[in-house]
């Protein structure tokens, strides 16, 4: 038998950020739940069983945190709030919310979305040495360029160190107009844009004039060594084991790198050997390496961009 039930939003601003963009986060609350949601003003309807009532009751409630100050809720913030329900890690899930990067330059927090990314930030914060592996859009590239960023304006580093190897390129590079900077711009872009995240691009410009922070391509860093830097090593995946076991021993003393790469996606010549696949194997384990692995679960971006992995994961097995 069914029932209703409704809860009173305490302003405006905490039912629109509950009920999301077109209302998607209303549409899954009731994907996850089996109840049907429905927002009118300031109160939300909930019907349905008394169970399927209850859980997403408490789903809501488990919410409240974000949408009671009016903060964005994504599908990500729902779908890891019924996982912390499930697996009772609702204490895990309010330290992950409270436990805040950086703001952007709009004002918006930067933190974990799901346990497995506050997994990987503690990966970080202790070990001098992370690999991260997943699909594109778990955040791998961003969560470390932010934790980076905020390390470099503490003053915890001398240098930023942003690197990847443009194997993309191939020959095609010399056709690009412009110097060997501009050339290889394109392939750093996903860097650039991190960092534009936290810091002013006046600031970024005049950080990398004094070499506080470089963004180079992976040629670069053959035959240094890099003391009191913070190194991010990105697409790893398109590194040759060579190139991989070259970075890898460029890590000097109070230094920290993060490796990040998707190994579904290698651009090298068929014959090639990955070296992100090949380090994986053989520095698995190594006492003082950490390992993550992030899955469709963890993607952050348009929720569609989860259902196509997703997708591409079921056709590939």
């Amino acid at each position: 038998m069914e029932e209703n039930t409704t809860l009173e939003l305490p302003s405006q601003e905490s039912a629109l950020a509950l009920s999301g963009d077109r209302e998607e986060n209303l549409k899954l609350l009731s994907k996850q739940t089996g109840a049907r949601v429905v927002l009118r003003g300031q109160d939300l309807f909930i019907q349905g069983t008394p169970n399927q009532i209850e859980l997403c009751t408490r789903l809501v409630r488990s919410l409240s945190d974000l949408w009671i100050a009016g903060k964005p809720i994504t599908n990500v913030d729902i779908l890891t709030a019924r996982h912390a329900l499930d697996t009772q890690r609702q204490d895990e899930l309010s330290e992950m919310r409270q436990d805040i990067l950086a703001k952007n330059r709009r004002g918006e927090e930067i933190r974990a979305k799901t346990f497995r990314q506050r997994s990987y930030i503690k990966a970080i914060r202790s070990h001098d040495l992370t690999f991260c592996i997943g699909p594109a859009g778990t955040g791998k590239t961003f969560l470390a360029t932010i934790l980076a960023a905020q390390s470099l304006l503490a003053n915890d580093y001398e240098r930023l160190i942003l690197t990847r190897p443009a194997v993309e390129a191939g020959e095609k590079l010399g056709f690009l107009p412009g110097d060997l900077q501009q050339k290889i711009n394109p392939y750093l872009r996903p860097l650039y844009d991190a960092l534009y995240e936290v810091i002013e691009p006046e600031k970024i410009a005049n950080l990398m004039e004094r070499g506080i922070i470089e963004v180079a391509p992976l040629a670069y860093m053959r035959g240094r060594t890099l003391n009191r830097s913070f190194v991010i090593l990105d697409e790893a995946q398109n590194t040759t084991p060579a190139q991989m076991k070259m970075v890898l021993t460029r890590l000097g003393f109070k230094s920290r790198m993060v490796v990040t790469g998707d190994i579904t996606q290698t651009d090298l010549p068929m014959h090639q050997q990955s070296g992100l696949n090949v380090a994986k194997n053989i520095l698995q384990n190594v006492e003082g390496i950490a390992f993550c692995n992030l899955s469709q679960a963890d993607v952050v971006r348009n929720p569609l961009v989860q259902r196509i992995v997703a997708a591409y994961e079921s056709h590939d097995k």
